[in-house]
């Protein structure tokens, strides 16, 4: 029994100790909160699926991340400061700064470059298996 303890307790304080962060879009909103170790950093203006396409909901870890990324689907679109959470669904820039706030994209999540940077370098730094993406109506 006492081993038992131990090991919950070692597992529970690794996991408390390990960076995370999580980015959370509520497409309803059109935002996108950000935490690090369960604190709020950030809430930025995003843009989700316009009508006619989708942006997936659910919970997703982090998969790749690609800094000069250009769509292989739209016309080799820019999407700078890309992290890719399923298939080919990121959260990345745009140059479309003015939608920002609005349903505007083909299902990414998009944010303002500078925002975008910030938000790749945080997962960068915290590894991909600890960088978390929410996204709910």
């Amino acid at each position: 029994m006492r081993s038992v303890f131990y090991a919950v307790f070692f597992l529970l304080c690794a996991t408390l100790t390990q960076a995370g962060v999580v980015a959370k879009v509520d497409v309803s909103e059109q935002k996108m909160r950000v935490y690090s170790n369960g604190k709020h950093l950030y809430t930025w203006s995003v843009s989700t699926a316009r009508k006619g396409k989708w942006t997936p909901r659910g919970t997703w870890a982090a998969k790749h991340l690609s800094r000069h990324h250009k769509s292989s689907l739209y016309n080799n679109a820019p999407m700078p400061y890309s992290i890719f959470y399923s298939g080919n669904f990121a959260i990345h820039g745009t140059n479309n700064i003015s939608r920002l706030g609005r349903p505007a994209s083909a299902g990414c999540v998009r944010l303002h470059p500078e925002h975008a940077a910030v938000l790749f370098n945080m997962t960068r730094n915290v590894g991909l298996k600890n960088m978390k993406v929410v996204i709910r109506d």
